[in-house]
């Protein structure tokens, strides 16, 4: 009989522990009335220390339940079956329970970001081979000559000209180019002027071939409204060409500073060498 003892004193210890538990108030989303007089009970009856956890819990699982393309797609009727999901999120639930279910939704969150992240940083990657290729066979659409500057038009004032020669040394008909221009003075740090213009090639230029053109930009455009400079040099790159189906055959429009930043800092922030 003695040797019971023990055995019942543990078991006693347990049931008032399983007394506790279940009296743990918990949330009542009956009505709106129930649901706010519960939450308010819930987490009174939680340590001090819990509640600012509790009340972020709370809220991560009730809106959890949002989906915009379903209450975009549903109006009225959507509004009514998100608030109904909002309420079966947390009824019937202890305090703890909804600390322990919102921590596992921010888990399940975190990964699906991550793998999101993992995916971006393979298109990033992907993107910035296919630049630097890209970068390497424009170098063989050779700009030979550039120069920009003004000329004076009877009655309609100045007009920006920007002459460029070009030699199309790709196995590729091009429809159209895409080029960067830079206007500045070998003794300054900081260009006079930077932008970007293309020209659609009337007829093309075959491989080999070679042209001059003379554009003449829109005088509210930025180089319209550029300014020269005595001593200032004209750089022009190559940023892309279009085939004859008009699409790009070439181009390193696709990888540039806001995606080389974009892909330094999903790799920093997921530990990716």
């Amino acid at each position: 009989m003695k040797t019971l003892l023990p055995f019942f004193l543990i078991a006693a210890v347990l049931l008032m522990g399983c007394d506790e538990l279940m009296s743990e108030p918990k949330v009542d989303a009956t009505t709106d009335e129930s649901m706010k007089a519960s939450i308010a009970k819930v987490r009174e009856a939680m340590p001090e220390s819990n509640r600012a956890k509790f009340d972020e819990a709370i809220q991560l699982m009730a809106f959890s339940q949002i989906s915009l393309q379903s209450l975009f797609a549903e109006g009225a009727a959507g509004a009514g079956n998100l608030k109904g999901k909002m309420k079966d999120a947390v009824n019937g639930k202890t305090g703890a329970q909804i600390i322990a279910e919102a921590n596992q939704i921010k888990i399940e969150r975190e990964q699906k970001q991550k793998e999101q992240a993992i995916q971006e940083i393979k298109e990033l990657e992907d993107k910035k081979q296919n630049s630097s290729k890209a970068r390497e066979e424009l170098k063989k659409f050779e700009v030979t000559r550039s120069r920009f500057y003004k000329e004076k038009r009877k009655y309609l004032g100045e007009q920006a000209i920007i002459e460029i020669s070009v030699k199309n040394g790709t196995s590729h008909p091009v429809s159209r180019a895409y080029f960067n221009g830079v206007l500045a003075s070998p003794n300054r740090s900081i260009p006079w002027h930077e932008d970007s213009f293309n020209y659609s090639i009337s007829g093309g230029l075959e491989p080999g071939e070679k042209a001059t053109w003379s554009l003449a930009p829109n005088m509210f455009s930025g180089w319209g409204k550029a300014e020269t400079h005595d001593g200032a040099v004209f750089t022009v790159t190559v940023d892309r060409i279009d085939g004859a189906d008009g699409k790009a055959i070439f181009s390193v429009k696709e990888f540039g500073e806001k995606e080389e930043k974009r892909l330094a800092e999903l790799k920093l922030k997921y530990g990716i060498k």
